[in-house]
This record gives C-alpha cells, structure tokens and sequence, in this order.
C-alpha cells in the first residue's frame, strides 16, 4: 500500500543525498548560509511552499531548507533526455508543456501533492531582479483551494547577488532564509478569495525579507 502522507521513498533517499553531498556544504560553506523557522514546516503531508525568487539557486535551496523533498514544474522537452527524465522525475519534478502551462500545472501539482509531496511554487512565477514580488499570481492559491493543503511562505533573501550579469562563477554572498506561518488555504476557488490568499502570501513574505540578514 501506497503511504500517500510521504514522498517515494527512493526520492527521499535521493533528497538526502543530494542535501547533504552538495547543497548543504555550499549554502553554509559557501553562502554562509543562515535558516530561521525551519521547525515551523510540516514534515509530512502535502504542502504548497510558496517563495520570492531571484536566482537559479532558489529551487534547491528552498528543498534544502524546508527539510524535505519539494517538487517543481519542469519544460516538457527535460523529460525527453534519457537518463536525465528518471533523474528530474524521482527528485519530483513534473513535465509542463508549453502553451498550455496553467493547465497542465494545476494537474501534475495536484497529482503530486496527491502522492504526499510539497510543491514548490515561486509566487511570482519568474526571477525579479530584487527579490521582491511586485505581481504575485493566483496559481499557488488555485491550487490550494483545489488540494485544501496549507501554504507555506519562505523568503529568500540574498540570493539575487549570487550571480551577476555576465558573471559565470557564483559570488559568495551571504544568503538568509526565513520561513514563515502555514496558511490556511482558501475554503473556494472564488477569485476574490484566491486574491486575499495571495495577497496575504506576498505580505508574508515581504515581512520576512525585510527582515534581511
């Protein structure tokens, strides 16, 4: 029988791996790396973590610092690669194709918050130059209100340094992560709902990257 309330286990597996191998040394080593609110995440269950995003080094530190595995949209054509489609899968990302990315987002989300995962979601949906979310969309919370799973907020602070334009080596930069209260998610896919939920997301935060530091 299938422990819905888990991840694989040989993702798990691979998770832990790949944290402390690789991310864990250079986040701490590297980015000087600090964590506050990692008791706050729940280590079971499905999830919606929810986040700032500035750097193509957001997704695993996120995964690393919530401790547990957490699952991310990929492009289609990823899954093509022999090899590299097993790899990407068993640590939890799910294929997106293009022109049809809402849809077919909503449905590999909700299927893999169906199997136990946290799923990752960058509230804006794409990399801003400060960290900042300046046009939060309502995807997160649709699937929310749709899974009835809880959101979680994380801020990425620093991250946006890490690489700069033109630049190909990381700067050691120091990097701060923070993780706030779970949220309720919204009790209807009404907009107005979906609206105050990823406001209150964005808010959350916003708290905690002005935090800094």
């Amino acid at each position: 029988m299938v422990d819905r309330s888990r991840e694989p286990a040989a993702s798990l597996a691979l998770y832990y791996l790949f944290k402390w191998l690789v991310v864990s040394p250079v986040l701490h080593g590297y980015f000087r790396g600090r964590i506050y609110g990692a008791e706050q995440v729940p280590r079971q269950g499905p999830l919606i973590v929810v986040a700032n995003h500035a750097s193509d080094f957001d997704p695993p530190i996120l995964s690393n610092c919530v401790r547990r595995p957490v699952s991310y949209m990929a492009k289609e054509e990823l899954f093509r690669v022999p090899v590299l489609s097993q790899g990407i899968r068993l640590y939890g990302a799910y294929p997106v194709k293009r022109g049809s990315a809402d849809r077919s987002a909503i449905r590999a989300a909700l299927e893999q918050l169906n199997q136990g995962w946290a799923v990752g979601i960058f509230l804006q949906g794409t990399r801003t130059p400060d960290g900042r979310i300046s046009e939060p969309k309502l995807g997160a919370a649709l699937i929310a209100a749709k899974a009835q799973v809880p959101l979680l907020p994380v801020s990425l602070w620093g991250t946006h340094r890490i690489l700069s334009k033109g630049s190909r080596w990381p700067h050691p930069v120091p990097v701060t992560i923070r993780i706030g209260q779970a949220i309720a998610p919204p009790t209807s896919s009404d907009r107005l709902q979906l609206q105050a939920i990823t406001q209150q997301c964005a808010e959350a935060i916003h708290q905690l990257h002005n935090l800094g530091r």
